[in-house]
């Protein structure tokens, strides 16, 4: 099965910078996306940036320009370069994956367990 170990949480004032990042281990075949979710207490949980096996990444509108996501295929790890933090960025992140896990099967998701990010003002 696939495990997801997130790190790089913390606290940061706004303006600041954290880099966040997510090791995929376990038993699977292949990885096909991976990235990062987040969600503040009373919000719904939102997509933050994800990148593909194809090395496509998507982003929120609202951290385009400030957040850059990374992969590296070798190790099966990404990394959430965050700048220009702001506030409204406090939030847990979880780290997720969509792997398969034998040649046979369909795509299934995996998650972290999160890690907090606070920006303070």
């Amino acid at each position: 099965q696939v495990q997801l170990v997130e790190s790089g949480g913390g606290l940061v004032q706004a303006g600041g910078s954290l880099k966040l990042s997510c090791a995929a281990s376990g038993t699977f075949f292949d990885i096909n996306a991976m990235g990062w979710y987040r969600q503040a207490p009373g919000k719904q949980r939102e997509l933050v940036a994800q990148i593909t096996s194809g090395s496509t990444t998507n982003y929120a509108d609202s951290v385009k320009g400030r957040f850059t996501i990374s992969r590296d295929i070798t190790k099966n790890t990404i990394d959430l370069q965050m700048n220009s933090l702001k506030p409204d960025d406090t939030a847990v992140y979880y780290c997720y994956t969509i792997a398969r896990t034998t040649a046979w099967s369909t795509n299934h998701d995996y998650w972290g367990q999160g890690t907090q990010v606070t920006v303070s003002s």
